[in-house]
């Protein structure tokens, strides 16, 4: 995402109202980067009045032209503080709306867009999961039944249709984009851990009777078999086949604990898989678990990846998707420019109610920011160990996913992780399924090609 200083003369949509402030500068700004087109911001009634601009937007109580849309705003764009606000649902075209208004659009688009994208709701006290993060029960979005669509996308692509009316110029659709993304929380099953790892597991499934695993275990330390979590080649030959580009989050953290379980990070194995991979596609930071609670160690983790790889790292994932508003100006502060941890760590859908990349707007300093957010709407261990769902029923979510998605010209990215993805038996069916899935975009997207 790119942002383009933009003069009168090259606007191709002009917005009036009486107060700029830094919220409604950001969501000209989002209007901007979501349909490729300049809007500008006026405080002067005469300015809108005898603008030339074919597209005139007037946010404010009254109308001021007839060539206008006139859209008549919530107070929440203009004020610099965070409410618990009041907001009723009304049914508008085949989906749901709120901040209903009696103007030429039933409801303030731009307050709602800017509710859910700030996550708004986030920064009000709220109950905890048991993980201590931000529990999907208590969104909006899961509340009032759209978390598992994308609802800002179908708003701004029905507004689209009247500001086409106005200027030709975004009759333009955007394009559909796929990023598969990867968390590669445990490398290897029995691999690479050590005799003290090993021996604790093994004894583990001594006192639970799992012989299956112990076989398993003494076979792969034998060179008999290959790891079961070890898919690796498995997915170059699947982005090869399916020519597409994912991203790989490590999680290099040397502090262990009940959620930070990866290889130990001086491991030559483990360095030696982080380097190939990083030769072939992108790499981002996988902040750990305890890094939440002890931030300088993020910093540590992201000097150590950049080591291993010998490159910048400007992108990240929270692990266990555990993060708060103030994660994001940490990792500001690390030099990271993209995170794709905007989801849910319990079930999959829409966290921010959108599908496409945006900048992210710091409620607490009233300030929009340089990180862009990735939104993620699915994640295979959501689907495995939270919905308890199988491959064929996660198979059917991912395709209503992509319709969705592929209908509003959104951008779809997922998670997947190696282990799912690997050849142990509690996971069998999922890298058939993952290959149905991937089959199914690459057969649409060529059938667009070729139109």
């Amino acid at each position: 995402m790119e942002r383009k200083k933009t003069g009168e003369m090259s606007l191709d949509a002009l917005i009036f109202t009486h107060t700029i402030t830094p919220r409604v500068e950001y969501i000209a700004n989002f209007l901007s980067g979501y349909y490729k087109a300049p809007f500008g911001l006026t405080s002067s009634a005469e300015r809108f009045k005898n603008s030339e601009t074919k597209c005139k937007i007037n946010y404010s109580q009254q109308k001021i032209s007839s060539d206008e849309i006139w859209i008549s705003p919530h107070v929440l764009l203009f004020e610099s503080s965070v409410r618990q606000v009041k907001i009723d649902i009304f049914p508008f075209h085949n989906h749901v709306a709120f901040f209903a208004a009696g103007n030429d659009y039933s409801f303030d688009l731009f307050a709602a867009i800017f509710y859910l994208v700030s996550r708004y709701e986030e920064y009000l006290p709220y109950k905890k999961d048991v993980y201590g993060r931000y529990a999907h029960e208590n969104s909006l979005a899961f509340k009032e039944s759209f978390l598992n669509v994308p609802l800002i996308n179908y708003w701004l692509e029905d507004f689209r249709k009247i500001l086409s009316d106005r200027n030709p110029v975004f009759l333009k659709q955007k394009q559909f984009a796929f990023i598969p993304t990867y968390d590669i929380d445990i490398a290897w099953s029995f691999l690479h851990k050590g005799f003290l790892r090993n021996s604790g597991g093994m004894l583990k499934d001594l006192i639970k009777g799992n012989w299956s695993s112990i076989n398993s275990r003494i076979k792969v330390l034998r060179g008999k078999s290959s790891d079961p979590f070890d898919s690796y080649q498995w997915m170059f030959e699947l982005h090869d086949e399916f020519q597409i580009h994912p991203i790989y989050f490590f999680l290099v953290s040397k502090e262990k604990g009940k959620y930070d379980k990866n290889i130990n990070v001086d491991n030559v194995d483990f360095n030696l898989l982080i380097q190939t991979i990083s030769k072939r596609y992108e790499i981002g930071l996988h902040p750990s678990w305890i890094s939440n609670d002890r931030p300088f160690l993020m910093t540590k983790e992201k000097e150590r990846l950049e080591k291993i790889i010998n490159k910048p790292i400007d992108k990240s994932r929270q692990h266990f998707i555990r993060f708060q508003p103030q994660t994001f100006k940490r990792l500001i502060a690390l030099g990271i420019r993209s995170d794709y941890s905007m989801g849910y760590g319990t079930v999959n859908g829409f966290r921010a109610s959108y599908a496409d990349p945006y900048y992210w707007y710091y409620l607490k300093s009233e300030k929009e920011t340089e990180l862009t957010i990735y939104p993620f709407c699915f994640m295979d261990a959501n689907a495995y160990y939270e919905q308890k769902m199988l491959p064929n029923e996660t198979l059917q979510q991912l395709q209503k996913f992509y319709k969705d998605i592929e209908e509003v010209k959104g951008t779809m990215i997922t998670i997947f992780h190696n282990n799912l993805l690997g050849t142990d038996k509690a996971f069998e069916g999922w890298q058939d399924m993952y290959v149905e899935f991937l089959r199914l975009i690459t057969n649409n997207k060529k059938q667009v090609n070729s139109l």
